[in-house]
């Protein structure tokens, strides 16, 4: 789109919309507390339990298994601060943060200054710890999570704050007893790990042993989220990329791609019809390319990379199963007619460093300026309504999630 102009929208100089834009956050976060996971966890685990400290240097910080590693909250709620301002040394103390990455009452005034109705509210500290290598312990933080998200957070407001719950996934029988229990909580979908705590004993997620994991979270509609940074290969400075850590920056997205690849390219969308992921904040412009790609793949080169046989393209796969969430992406809402814009879904990252808050209205306003209406609620809210299971009473009047839309699709 250029570089802004002095007329022009941006995070710096927003210019808000003449009407305000309904708009669902599909990927919002919290700022887990220090008693998140200490007042909750298995007591076995009570000494090493993450919790919240003040660094001399970093400032407000999540300390993780008795300090094996530190959290800067500086950088996890870093929503609005001019960039500058924004490192892992940059000084930030409790008293600067978002009130609203723990407080539900707080966060629903901040939903209400960012102009959103409600959100898909996906952990901070539980997305690092997922590259833990203690699959024990991550299972008893996972289950404080889960009991403290249900009750102190999401269980607040059901309806605008939709808790995702977490599984460390230690055998497969063990993550659908998980699925269900989140279910039960009254939580919205699961965050899953990148790699499976039991990945060398049960494959990797094309393995058919996951099947009954997949045929759970279809049968008991739990959306099952891949985030970025939940894979280990995806971090920052990790080995696998070269030169100056801002190539690896770039880089955060490979972990769901090869994810989504995996998973399309293993069968198991054939196998289980009914399954639905999402793509989290690896933003979505580079799916129509992925798509042909992937096309071209099977096509020509099928007969001696082809592991399965699949019954469709990969694309076909990817229009009807994979959902894709992101934030501050012109390019995604360029693309929409490239791919099924039915799965895209926008995104405010609240309170994290790529957020649109509190300037998410003028940064829609501008990204879909150019968008049919039917098409730009699809992916500013109604997407995400349907996906979630928001009652009629939580979106706007008119075509609602049990309505359909104005061109009578679904």
């Amino acid at each position: 789109m250029g570089a802004p102009t002095a007329s022009s929208p941006s995070l710096s100089q927003p210019v808000p919309p003449t009407a305000p834009l309904f708009a669902i956050s599909a990927d919002s976060h919290v700022t887990e507390p220090g008693d998140c996971y200490v007042d909750r966890i298995d007591p076995r685990f009570r000494d090493r339990a993450p919790v919240a400290a003040t660094d001399p240097r970093m400032g407000a910080v999540m300390e993780i298994d008795n300090g094996r590693s530190r959290i800067p909250y500086g950088m996890v709620a870093a929503a609005g601060r001019p960039p500058e301002t924004v490192g892992p040394f940059e000084y930030t103390g409790w008293e600067q943060l978002h009130r609203g990455g723990w407080d539900p009452v707080a966060r629903l005034a901040e939903q209400d200054r960012d102009g959103v109705a409600a959100e898909v509210v996906y952990p901070s500290v539980g997305m690092l710890l997922c590259n833990h290598p203690d699959a024990d312990y991550k299972k008893a933080c996972f289950d404080a999570y889960n009991l403290w998200m249900a009750e102190e957070f999401a269980g607040y407001a059901p309806d605008r704050l939709l808790g995702q719950g977490q599984t460390a996934l230690r055998s497969v029988a063990e993550g659908v007893e998980d699925l269900a229990r989140i279910k039960e909580l009254g939580l919205r979908g699961v965050m899953m790990p990148g790699h499976a705590a039991c990945e060398a004993e049960a494959g990797d997620y094309d393995d058919p042993r996951w099947d009954p994991l997949w045929r759970a979270a279809a049968e008991l509609g739990l959306p099952l989220a891949f985030h970025i940074l939940t894979s280990g290969n995806d971090q920052l400075g990790a080995a696998g990329y070269r030169g100056p850590k801002m190539n690896s920056f770039l880089g955060i997205m490979r972990g769901c791609q090869d994810i989504i690849g995996t998973l399309v390219f293993g069968g198991v969308f054939d196998r289980v019809p009914e399954l639905k992921v999402v793509c989290v904040e690896a933003d979505a412009g580079w799916m129509p390319h992925w798509m042909y790609r992937a096309d071209h793949a099977v096509r020509y080169h099928g007969n001696w990379l082809g592991d399965r046989d699949l019954s469709r393209l990969p694309s076909e796969y990817v229009r009807d199963h994979v959902h894709l969430t992101f934030q501050d992406d012109a390019v995604a809402f360029r693309v929409t007619d490239l791919m099924n814009h039915r799965r895209l879904m926008w995104a405010n990252d609240h309170p994290h460093s790529d957020s649109t808050f509190p300037h998410s209205q003028a940064v829609l306003a501008e990204h879909t300026a150019h968008l049919a209406v039917d098409v730009r609620d699809d992916i500013l809210w109604r997407n995400c309504a349907e996906l979630y299971g928001l009652s009629p009473e939580t979106t706007p009047t008119g075509p609602g999630p049990e309505q359909g839309r104005e061109d009578g699709s679904t």
